[in-house]
């Protein structure tokens, strides 16, 4: 597993359907190792931090092997690193074999995974396309969100190396399909809000879940 690219950037604001609109979701890609902080990396900021960023969303990656799914999808479109909005794009961290709770190193930065991505507008506003808002949601390839553990740089190059496995056996996969209701397995709710790691507004959401259907 590795970092294949580094890509970060500033809120702007860019015309949508009328409105003006601040985004973070530029991103150009970098080559200079740069700090990992435990908010985001340096050179790097989000727009609405009600929805955006915070500790729990401090990083986000996106696998360079999703690429080749949204190429084919999407042939008459450019797809540079970074096109999803992430700051990490990455070889080996697959959505389905990542589980929430799960620690990784890159670089000298520990990192711990929180949560898939929820889609908003602002991913049509990348795309120039509305509908891939849902096209991404229907994919079930969200990405990944992490909270940082610990501070430090990181370079294009750097491996990726799994630290702690968590033992619930969530996987990221499973999470996004709990939330769009595709997979309604008491057991697999029960055993979401069990990891540590899991956001807390997704655990609150799953308990809520588990309550309304243990009083069917």
């Amino acid at each position: 597993m590795k970092l294949v690219s580094l890509n970060i950037g500033l809120p702007r604001e860019v015309s949508w359907q009328g409105k003006t609109v601040t985004t973070g979701i530029f991103k150009q890609p970098i080559s200079q190792r740069i700090m990992l902080r435990f908010l985001n990396l340096d050179g790097d900021r989000q727009a609405d931090l009600t929805v955006h960023g915070g500790p729990e969303k401090a990083v986000y990656a996106y696998p360079v092997e999703n690429y080749d799914y949204w190429r084919k999808e999407l042939p008459d479109m450019e797809l540079p690193w970074g096109m999803f909005g992430e700051n990490l794009t990455t070889m080996g961290l697959l959505e389905d074999s990542v589980n929430i709770g799960d620690c990784f190193r890159i670089g000298a930065a520990e990192l711990m995974v929180t949560q898939p991505r929820r889609p908003c507008y602002k991913l049509g506003i990348k795309f120039g396309r509305g509908e891939i808002v849902k096209r991404f949601k229907d994919s079930n390839l969200p990405g990944i969100y992490f909270s940082v553990m610990k501070e430090g740089e990181v370079g294009v190059g750097d491996e990726i190396e799994l630290i702690h496995r968590d033992e619930n056996n969530v996987t990221v996969a499973d999470i996004n399909r709990l939330y769009f209701r595709e997979n309604v397995d008491l057991d697999l709710l029960h055993r979401a809000v069990k990891v540590k790691g899991l956001a807390e507004n997704l655990r609150r959401h799953f308990q809520q879940q588990i309550d309304n259907l243990c009083q069917r």
